[in-house]
């Protein structure tokens, strides 16, 4: 059997929980095979492909993972933070650099102490660290220096689960997440 360009590298990437970004060389390929890969993905692990136009992932109906769940509880506190601080977040997640230093000043400082001390990922600068290492090397965050980094396009998901989320618990429906 003839596999499109890139095949292995994609579904590798894919399985790790890595986000393949539109600024990929094979992103190309997963996007002309899109159909291909869908099936591939359904078929062999009952995973959905997600492909957006700046970028792409898969997506279970069942996990038990926490990583999804501690990258939605960073952003959604640091946007509020940000908020609060008089900054579009949105605009912010999308163009600006953050430090590791910044992030350690909000998140000390956050009314959702309660929150983040719960939180074996949030509660200190190490978990803080190591989280954002998990953002890295799945395409979240591209760290520009060891202490810098931007998010990808990629943050959109969490922002729109978020988005999502809110508007069901307005409308009064019960949360499914």
């Amino acid at each position: 059997m003839v596999y499109p360009t890139n095949h292995r590298q994609i579904v590798e990437e894919l399985m790790n929980g890595k986000f393949i970004l539109s600024n990929e060389e094979h992103f190309n390929s997963l996007k002309e095979n899109e159909k291909f890969f869908a099936e591939f993905f359904k078929v062999s692990f009952d995973l959905d492909l997600v492909f957006k136009t700046e970028y792409a992932y898969l997506l279970s109906k069942e996990t038990s993972e926490n990583f999804s769940r501690d990258v939605s509880i960073f952003i959604a506190i640091l946007s509020y933070e940000l908020d609060k601080d008089g900054r579009n977040f949105l605009e912010a997640l999308e163009f600006n650099e953050f430090t590791t230093e910044e992030i350690d000043r909000y998140f000390d400082n956050s009314s959702f102490i309660d929150l983040i001390e719960s939180n074996k990922a949030l509660k200190d600068p190490d978990g803080r660290r190591t989280l954002i290492n998990g953002m890295a090397r799945r395409n979240i965050v591209h760290k520009n220096f060891e202490d810098r980094f931007v998010f990808t396009q990629a943050y959109k998901v969490f922002v729109d689960f978020a988005k999502e989320l809110a508007l069901k618990r307005m409308s009064g429906e019960a949360a499914t997440a």
